[in-house]
């Protein structure tokens, strides 16, 4: 089989790609290290592609538990490696499912939800499979994923993603709707001339009315160097940082 997705070396581990379909992007670094796992106990890790975002939380809290699903075979594939190649492989568990029947048989099981979505709702798939499943919402709609955050997070849970700017405040919107509140929101600019491409945002379930949230805006690139901003955020992980 050859190898037709991009390897990645971070500073603590490396990511094969295998034919996974979806190489390490900006977007999961970002949200791999903007997402608020301090006190996190049980994380699960939706659409886990090639672990990566499981294995940024492993490094950042010592003491969480992580279950990665994926219903992709080649991602499951090129995750297990990662994890068992990994100095977190024992904190991990790997999960080969749809994610969708996971939710029903597995109620409430986590406190925090950590996921980059697929996030194009219309337009011209990818004409890679595994490209096509991990970028549009075909396979888990939105709503669907948030019917399963809902089942899988315990009643006072959170959950963290990134989407492009219009399909993130759809998505905001369909979860104030059911009675989720936004609790952290960061607008990304890759540079300060441009348009916000990217929210990362927290989501808790809560029936309590949490205080006002300010969001945050950070910016990737500036006369062509990354920001300390950005740099700060992602040092821990990029081997040139």
């Amino acid at each position: 089989m050859s190898n037709t997705t991009k390897n990645f070396q971070f500073k603590s581990f490396s990511i094969w790609g295998g034919n996974s379909g979806m190489p390490v992007s900006t977007d999961g670094v970002l949200l791999g290290a903007w997402s608020n796992i301090a006190c996190s106990k049980k994380l699960i890790d939706i659409g886990t592609g090639t672990g990566l975002l499981s294995l940024m939380c492993a490094q950042r809290n010592p003491d969480i538990k992580i279950t990665a699903i994926d219903i992709d075979e080649a991602a499951i594939a090129s995750a297990h490696r990662n994890f068992a190649h990994s100095p977190w492989a024992n904190r991990i568990t790997l999960k080969h499912a749809d994610v969708l029947e996971y939710a029903q048989n597995n109620p409430h099981l986590f406190d925090t939800i950590i996921c980059n979505p697929p996030y194009f709702n219309s337009g011209e798939q990818a004409s890679a499979s595994q490209r096509a499943v991990a970028r549009h919402t075909d396979n888990l709609p939105h709503l669907e994923l948030l019917d399963c955050c809902e089942q899988l997070l315990t009643s006072t849970g959170k959950g963290s993603f990134i989407l492009p700017t219009q399909e993130a405040e759809q998505f905001i919107d369909a979860a104030t709707e059911r009675h989720w509140q936004l609790t952290r929101l960061c607008k990304i600019k890759t540079t300060a001339k441009k348009n916000h491409s990217r929210y990362l945002f927290e989501l808790q379930r809560t029936e309590s009315k949490l205080p006002e949230m300010e969001p945050s805006e950070l910016i990737i690139q500036q006369n062509g160097r990354y920001t300390a901003q950005f740099i700060a955020l992602t040092q821990s992980f990029y081997l040139k940082m």
